[in-house]
């Protein structure tokens, strides 16, 4: 059974009035029509509760498989300890592609790829992390404009072979055989998938210095060749 929310009026009126500084992330009252696709998971609102998702009451600005009582997947957990906290930038990108961030996330949802149906659900949101008078257009909830990957870097077709040459590095922390001890595994990994998370890294979105300092150093090429490598790798 979908749940619905009904804006409070007070608030639906600063929507209308253009006043808000939500609406400069997008409008709340077609982000709540948009909820719809997230409601057989999440619940937002009063009286919230968590469903076969957590609840998504004070969001913005929260540290990712941050909230009590639930249970997150191994892959959301480690994205907390790396330190993603939820921005609207974050989340934007979260809600495009939910593997962007978290590769291997329970979040079974293909993702919303209209940007501006993306901001208004973000603005739909927002209004129950606080009060959007009290948020300024600032972190946590400032978007980026440059977190859209290039359909070209996606198109680029990898040299495994110059892949295995720059594999060692990656292969002094993850296991060649696919195994993972305390560190995800890499191997086997859909080509785009890889792609999408180096870049993630290398744009500062994924939050974990190490890969961010070594996927800061590759190029577009290099990370499509570790790609092609790392697809094949047994």
């Amino acid at each position: 059974m979908r749940v619905a929310f009904v804006l409070p009026l007070a608030l639906a009126a600063l929507v209308v009035a253009g006043a808000s500084f939500a609406e400069a992330i997008g409008d709340a009252e077609k982000g709540e029509k948009i909820f719809n696709q997230c409601s057989g998971c999440h619940q937002v609102g009063s009286g919230a509760k968590d469903r076969i998702g957590p609840h998504l009451n004070g969001v913005f600005g929260s540290k990712a498989g941050d909230h009590e009582g639930y249970r997150y997947s191994n892959s959301m957990q480690r994205a907390r300890a790396d330190g993603l906290v939820w921005t609207a930038q974050t989340l934007d990108t979260f809600i495009e592609n939910p593997k962007t961030l978290v590769s291997k996330t329970r979040m079974s949802f293909r993702g919303i790829k209209n940007a501006q149906e993306r901001a208004d659900l973000l603005a739909y949101l927002r209004i129950y992390s606080d009060d959007p008078a009290n948020i300024p257009e600032a972190e946590p909830t400032a978007i980026g404009t440059d977190h859209d990957l290039d359909p070209a870097i996606l198109a680029l077709k990898g040299d495994a072979e110059y892949g295995a040459y720059l594999s060692s590095e990656c292969l002094t922390c993850h296991r060649a055989d696919g195994s993972s001890d305390g560190i995800p595994a890499i191997t086997q990994w859909p080509e785009e998938d890889f792609v999408i998370a180096m870049h993630a890294y290398k744009r500062k979105l994924r939050p974990h210095p190490a890969m961010q300092m070594m996927a800061g150093r590759l190029s577009d090429d290099e990370i499509a060749a570790l790609a092609a490598y790392f697809k094949d790798l047994d």
